[in-house]
């Protein structure tokens, strides 16, 4: 048996852009997905997934690698709950050869699905990890990395970036560009999440921004505007200055709402949050509902949230300095 967590993320700036090749500059948060993975006798894939904020299920299969499981479940829960385990799983039997291997496989998570937090690329992360590392393979990070980004590019249909995956796999703060992805030093980071219960459709925004973007220049324009955006945050990141990073939080946000990726709760709890002080305030990841996030060193922000309609839990979150973790 082999056990791995991996940390959800938020993004400070770049979110949808970085889908075009520009800067953005995620942050993993100590919210965590644990996976436990058991090899089997055969080569049928058990997935129990307890608290994927839904109603824990459990699912058993073997057949064609291209089936789905024959269960009475709406599709899109066995896309969010089996997909990414499915595609994480064929990266492991590729990277071992071990190609008609069976796994018991348990996801435990703190990190809201669908939320704009990293809930898939935690997951797809920890199970390739725990899944290999249970062959005899540990795969090095940028590997592990790789590997993660493939099978979300595979589900969510060429329309995912690194960002998620890198993040997720390395810990800390991080700038992606394309293909290049790297660490970056950063302060403490007084982070608050804001969750309004719900769940942003990834590909169906991501498609309405792309079709913004070909029909206005000015909507390519301000995608381009959001990269120019993250370059000036990474200054301001290097120099610790919050106060600015705040700033172009603020300002990001503005931009992506253009882009009409925000939604009624996220902007109601990005305004409580700003009025309670907090020095920047955005939603983070594809939009839609979900999740923002605000800094605010005081309880304020916190506060205020909690009181705010539409907001369903708020709650402090740290830099995760350690991507994956191997505790078993």
């Amino acid at each position: 048996m082999a056990v791995s967590s991996a940390p959800g993320k938020v993004y400070l700036f770049g979110e949808h852009a970085v889908v075009y090749g520009e800067p953005a500059v995620p942050c993993a948060i100590e919210r965590r997905a644990t996976v436990t993975v058991e090899r089997r006798d055969d080569d049928a894939l058990r997935v129990q997934a307890d608290d994927l904020s839904l109603d824990g299920f459990t699912v058993e299969y073997g057949g064609p690698r291209d089936g789905h499981p024959d269960i009475d479940v709406p599709q899109p829960l066995i896309r969010a709950a089996m997909g990414y385990v499915d595609g994480a799983i064929e990266q492991v039997r590729d990277v071992t050869g071990e190609t008609d291997v069976g796994f018991d496989v348990t996801i435990e998570s703190e990190i809201p699905l669908g939320a704009g937090l990293g809930s898939s690329a935690a997951v797809v992360v920890a199970a390739i990890d725990a899944a290999t590392r249970e062959l005899g393979l540990t795969l090095e990070t940028d590997e592990l990395a790789d590997r993660a980004f493939q099978t979300e590019y595979a589900v969510q249909e060429g329309q995912a970036s690194r960002a998620d995956t890198f993040c997720s796999a390395t810990g800390g703060a991080v700038r992606v560009e394309g293909e290049d992805c790297r660490s970056l030093e950063a302060p403490s980071l007084p982070f608050v999440i804001g969750f309004d219960g719900g769940a942003g459709e990834t590909g169906e925004l991501v498609a309405g921004v792309r079709s913004l973007r070909e029909e206005y220049d000015f909507a390519a324009q301000t995608v381009e505007t959001i990269g120019d955006l993250v370059r000036e945050g990474e200054a301001a990141l290097e120099a610790g200055d919050i106060e600015e990073i705040g700033r172009l939080m603020n300002f990001n946000h503005g931009l992506l709402s253009a882009l009409g990726v925000s939604a009624r709760t996220l902007e109601t709890m990005v305004w409580a949050a700003r009025d309670a002080g907090a020095v920047g305030a955005k939603l983070t990841g594809a939009g839609g509902g979900g999740c923002i996030v605000a800094l605010d060193p005081t309880p304020e922000t916190e506060t205020a949230l909690r009181f705010t309609p539409g907001c369903e839990d708020a709650f402090r979150a740290e830099l995760a300095e350690e991507g994956v973790k191997r505790l078993e």
